[in-house]
């Protein structure tokens, strides 16, 4: 069996689960999330794209329905020891097995909470769950219990997310490395995930964010890669993973000689990042760091070019992506406490001039002000045309 954690750890945070079913007066759960599971008991796996659910009961016992691949899967990775499988046949469903596994755990009329707002559980069965159990049980949306647990990490799984930013450091300089006129955005990729791979690194919840010229003002992944000329940009979001913990960096490097835009942008994206550093202290909500960012880049007209969030908490994350939830948003009123790994992005796309610019960095928030978790410094990064 390959833990990631002690068995006090993850008993541990079954008790924290119990205590807030109890709470929320449920007699159960249903998981559908990895995180969650993963979080809960070790499984790691990307079974999720199928159908799977994790049963926790009030008095502790958990009972896990997946398919076949991941029997094994559960028990080289996870605490689990009740593992059910569900067949491919017909009009049965994983959902009709689900209901027949509850049944036999005599879960009848029971109040029971369900994850929905899960990558691990698609509208289509999620229509099916609430079609074929709300006459078995009572269902209600308990989405946001597990996630507001995970937010405030262990020492074990700081130590985690300590490796995990070395990682991304290590990877942004990798790739500094080979970014020069003439090289592609292939080469900057495969630099910096190898970075990561070649430290004992694992996969990201989402691609690396190569992006240059017009591609630089995107802040998502898309296929296609381009060639750097004399006179570039690019837009870099990228995180070291450690046994799925994220931590996670943004830096947009200019190729040549920085534009008079380039230089107003950074320095506004400096300001704001230093505002909302200032805001991420115990006591202050999301919503709290969120007006910090907009103060300062709406004061300086840029409004137009910023977006309507700044940030997002990071931990074990699974595919599609790596944002966790509390996000800094407005009037997010989520508290910020301490323990917390907190990834704060500023970022501004000009796209009247096509210029780019972003900062990020993740924190470890404390008793007073964050500590960044990079060594990097928050300078404008440009290369020789």
């Amino acid at each position: 069996m390959t833990l990631h954690f002690s068995r006090e750890e993850y008993d541990h945070r079954r008790e924290r689960l119990l205590a807030v079913m109890e709470e929320n007066n449920l007699d159960a759960m249903l998981l559908f999330s990895q995180e969650s599971m993963y979080w809960l008991t070790g499984f790691d796996s990307f079974g999720f794209c199928f159908f799977q659910c994790l049963i926790v009961r009030s008095n502790g016992d958990m009972s896990l329905l997946t398919r076949m691949p991941d029997l094994r899967q559960a028990r080289h990775t996870s605490t689990i020891e009740d593992i059910h499988i569900w067949m491919d046949w017909g009009e049965a469903g994983p959902v009709n097995q689900l209901r027949d596994l509850m049944d036999k755990l005599d879960m009848l009329g029971e109040n029971i909470g369900v994850e929905y707002d899960t990558a691990g559980l698609t509208a289509f069965y999620g229509r099916q769950v609430d079609d074929k159990l709300k006459s078995f049980a009572n269902l209600t949306d308990a989405s946001t219990l597990i996630p507001a647990l995970r937010v405030q990490k262990s020492y074990a799984e700081i130590a985690y997310i300590r490796e995990a930013a070395e990682m991304a450091d290590n990877a942004f300089e990798a790739g500094l490395a080979v970014i020069k006129p003439g090289a592609n955005d292939a080469d900057i990729l495969t630099a910096m995930q190898g970075s990561v791979f070649a430290a004992g690194g694992g996969y990201p919840g989402n691609g690396f964010i190569v992006g240059s010229g017009k591609d630089a003002l995107l802040c998502r992944t898309k296929s296609g890669r381009r060639t750097l000329d004399e006179q570039d940009q690019v837009t870099l979001e990228f995180a070291g993973t450690s046994k799925n913990y994220h931590s996670a960096l943004m830096r947009t490097v200019v190729v040549g000689t920085p534009t008079q835009r380039h230089l107003e942008l950074f320095d506004a994206a400096k300001i704001a990042l230093e505002a909302c550093e200032e805001q991420m202290v115990p006591g202050h909500t999301f919503g709290d760091v969120f007006e910090a960012h907009a103060s300062v880049l709406d004061e300086r007209g840029l409004h137009p070019h910023r977006i309507n969030a700044c940030g997002y908490s990071l931990g074990a994350r699974f595919a599609p992506s790596w944002i966790d939830t509390p996000m800094f948003y407005r009037k997010n009123p989520f508290v910020i406490r301490k323990n917390m790994s907190l990834f704060l992005h500023i970022i501004i796309m000009d796209s009247e001039t096509e210029t780019a610019m972003t900062l990020g960095r993740t924190y470890l928030t404390t008793d007073g002000a964050p500590e960044p978790l990079s060594r990097l410094p928050i300078e404008l990064v440009t290369v020789k045309g």
